[in-house]
Formats: C-alpha cells, sequence, structure tokens
C-alpha cells in the first residue's frame, strides 16, 4: 500500500502531493503492470513448458490449430500478478469499490485456474463443469454488487446510453441484472479467446476506454458537465484500468501471433470479470454490448449455432465461435485478428461519443 504511506509523508514533504493525483497514479500503475508482465514473461513461460502445462486443441477445431498444440498456457496469471502488484503500489485500498474489482478479477481468475488446471491434468479442452462454474461467477459477482448496494458504495439504477436522465430503479432486482452483466462479459471473453492475440487487444481497448469512465463519473464536475451518473469514488479504479491495459500490452508481446504463450480460462475469464464489474460500477452496463460487440458477436454466434442445430439440425456457421467460421471459409488467422482488433477500435470510439452526446 505504498500510496498510502506516500500520502502520509506528503505533509512533511510537500513534492510527494503529487501521488495524491489519479492521473499520475494511473501512468505509475501502467508502467508497472506493463514491466511486471513484460520482464517475467521469459521466466513464465520456461516454467509452464517444463511443467508440461500446455494447451489442449480441440479435435473438431481448424486444422491449423493443430500446430499450436504443446503451446503454454495459463499465461492470465502474469496479467493477474501485475494487476495484483500495480494495485498494492498504487491503487487507495481503503476503497471499497477497488476491492469489488479485485474480489471480482481474481475470483474469476481463480474459476478459470481450477478450469485450466483440469484440462492440463486430464489433456482435453473440457475442463471444469459449466454449471459449477456458472454457479461459482454468479455467487461472486452477485455477492459483491450485493454488499455494495447494502452498503450505500453504488446506485441501484439503470441508465440508457445516448440519453439524458433516462434511467430505471431496479431495486434488489439489480444484482441480478448487474451478475448477468458480469457474468455474460466474463464468458463473453473466454469465448473470443481462440486465436492468437485476438481476446487481448479488445480487452485492452475496452479496458482503457473505462479508464476514461471510471475517471470522469468519479469527478463531480466532469460528470455534471457531461450529464453522466456521478458515482463516488470510481475514479480509483482507474489506476486498475491501466494496469489492466498495460499487463495486456506485456502479455500481447508474447501472445502476438505465433503465440508463444495462451492466456487460458485464468486470463479470459478474469480480464472478462474486470470488464464487467468495472461496466457496472461506472453505470455502463448497456454500453458495455457496443464497446464488447466484437465479445457479444462471439457469444451471440455460439448461441445461435447451438440453438439452430438442436431446433432444425442445421449449422447457421462452418463452426463457432465466428472467428473460426471466417478461418474454415480461408480467411488467414492474422487477417481476422486485425480487423477485429480494428472493429474494437471504431466500437470504443463511439461508445465515447456517448459522454457527450448524453
Amino acid at each position: 500500500m505504498l500510496y498510502r504511506l506516500l500520502v502520509d509523508f506528503s505533509e512533511s514533504f510537500s513534492v510527494l502531493n503529487v501521488f495524491r493525483y489519479i492521473t499520475f497514479r494511473s501512468f505509475l500503475s501502467f508502467f508497472t503492470a506493463f514491466f511486471v508482465c513484460w520482464v517475467l514473461g521469459p521466466y513464465f513461460i520456461r516454467r509452464m513448458t517444463q511443467n508440461q502445462i500446455k494447451q489442449s486443441i480441440r479435435d473438431d477445431g481448424p486444422e491449423s490449430h493443430k500446430k499450436k498444440q504443446g503451446t503454454p498456457t495459463m499465461g492470465g496469471t502474469l496479467i493477474l500478478l501485475s494487476l495484483v502488484v500495480s494495485a498494492l503500489f498504487w491503487a487507495d485500498l481503503l476503497s471499497p469499490l477497488v476491492w469489488a474489482v479485485l474480489i471480482v478479477t481474481l475470483g474469476f481468475g481463480l474459476i478459470g485456474y481450477v478450469d485450466d488446471y483440469l484440462k492440463v491434468s486430464k489433456k482435453n479442452h473440457r475442463g471444469l463443469s459449466g454449471r459449477i462454474r456458472l454457479l461459482g461467477e454468479f455467487l461472486i459477482s452477485g455477492l459483491v454488487i450485493f454488499w455494495l448496494i447494502q452498503a450505500g458504495h453504488i446506485p441501484s439504477v439503470l441508465h440508457l446510453p445516448f440519453f439524458k436522465e433516462v434511467s430505471f430503479e431496479l431495486g434488489w432486482f439489480y444484482v441480478v441484472f448487474g451478475s448477468l452483466v458480469v457474468v455474460g462479459c466474463a464468458n463473453a471473453v473466454n469465448l473470443t479467446d481462440g486465436l492468437d492475440g485476438l481476446a487481448i487487444v479488445p480487452v485492452i481497448i475496452a479496458a482503457g476506454t473505462f479508464m476514461v469512465f471510471s475517471y470522469v463519473a468519479g469527478h463531480a464536475l466532469i460528470a455534471n458537465y457531461l450529464a453522466i451518473p456521478f458515482v463516488a469514488g470510481t475514479g480509483e479504479i482507474t489506476p486498475l484500468a491501466g494496469a489492466i491495459v498495460a499487463a495486456g500490452l506485456g502479455f500481447l508481446w508474447y501472445n502476438s501471433y505465433p503465440a508463444q504463450v495462451f492466456m487460458g480460462d485464468v486470463g479470459s475469464l478474469a480480464l472478462g470479470g474486470f470488464l464487467g464489474i468495472t461496466a457496472v460500477l461506472t453505470q455502463n452496463e448497456l454500453l458495455l454490448v457496443v464497446l464488447g460487440g466484437v465479445f457479444v458477436v462471439e457469444a451471440l454466434s455460439v448461441i445461435t449455432q447451438v440453438a439452430s442445430f438442436k431446433l432444425t439440425g442445421k449449422r447457421v456457421f462452418k463452426m463457432a465461435p465466428i472467428h473460426h467460421h471466417f478461418e474454415l471459409k480461408g480467411m488467414d488467422e492474422t487477417k481476422i485478428i486485425v480487423r477485429f482488433w480494428i472493429i474494437s477500435i471504431l466500437l470504443a470510439v463511439l461508445s465515447l461519443t456517448t459522454l457527450k452526446l448524453r
């Protein structure tokens, strides 16, 4: 908790007052997370290789994926470690919203870790039971959101993006709604994690966008000027979002095509949980559908494929999630990845326009 220590000494040494500024701590958090992830990356990859913690490839997957068999996995552990180190140094650990983000992110990461461990130990891609995984995710997100509402840290109000002063009081039903947002986002990111670098860059872009949203939502004057919901304390999420962006970049250094390491469920579930709970805390639950459009489409492609096959016996896509459909149509893997990145950037810019449109 270096931040608090430095603030305490700032009364004696005025130069330390700079650490009171969220923006300054966010920059420090960014570079701390990046270097932790980047420096530890080679060591982590070697250890995973030595311990035979490697990716199992689906038998029914694209033929081109067979060459990925044996690539070290569980690289999301690097991202979470970088987040924790940055949080210990530069986040205000007295903030309940900071703890809410950390509990959800690390809790979902733990579920992903168990899932990955079972996959590695059994040498297949099935892992943890879907029901048990969902139960754990809903339990973690539901308890955290219930606590936040009960303690008065967040309102139980749903705001519509693109509209001023249009909101709905959901009461305790918000616990269910908020949990659906968090769990849905986590599993959508998990489905997107199928090509080298495909999931991490949209996560970086979304987390970077939430850096802006969390800062302005926690600043009373800016929030009032932009006519967006003011939620006291959300500014403290900004250093955490900065850490996710930077750790994602550090991870991308080794995850870009051809990947030296995969993030695994420990990474995809944790990062999706982070985006989901941040959307809840900043009152941008519905906007997450736009910002995370790539994740939404990936999830919908799976739902559509399953529903169509069960109802008609026919498949809509050659394979789901949809990035595999494009692969089987002959599109190069790197072209699919970069185009998804471009779409994510466009959706992030569209999301940011709502700040003024509201």
